[in-house]
């Protein structure tokens, strides 16, 4: 049996209009790595809170989605669907 996959939305609490989307089969280990870890492209922006999970049955399909969220037709799906996160226009950088 495969194991769950989730893609994840992150907003920076220090830079609210910062995102990070990702990808992972533990949301809570990924984000404690995240605010914790020695080192990535998040480690600028610290702390991060979760914005929204997304679990998925098939790896694959979750990989397509969270590439399609880090292009700009999903970055605008993400706005859209999930809200900003605060005032302005927030970015969606992966």
């Amino acid at each position: 049996m495969e194991s769950r996959r989730f893609v994840y939305l992150l907003r920076s609490d220090a830079t609210p209009e910062r995102h990070y989307v990702g990808l992972t089969s533990d949301v809570a280990r990924r984000l404690h790595w995240h605010n914790n870890g020695p080192s990535g492209v998040t480690v600028h922006h610290r702390p991060w809170s979760l914005v929204v999970s997304l679990e998925f049955a098939d790896a694959t399909i979750a990989g397509r989605f969270e590439r399609y969220l880090k292009t700009g037709s999903g970055r605008a799906f993400a706005k859209r669907h999930f809200g900003p996160c605060a005032e302005g226009r927030p970015r969606l950088d992966s």
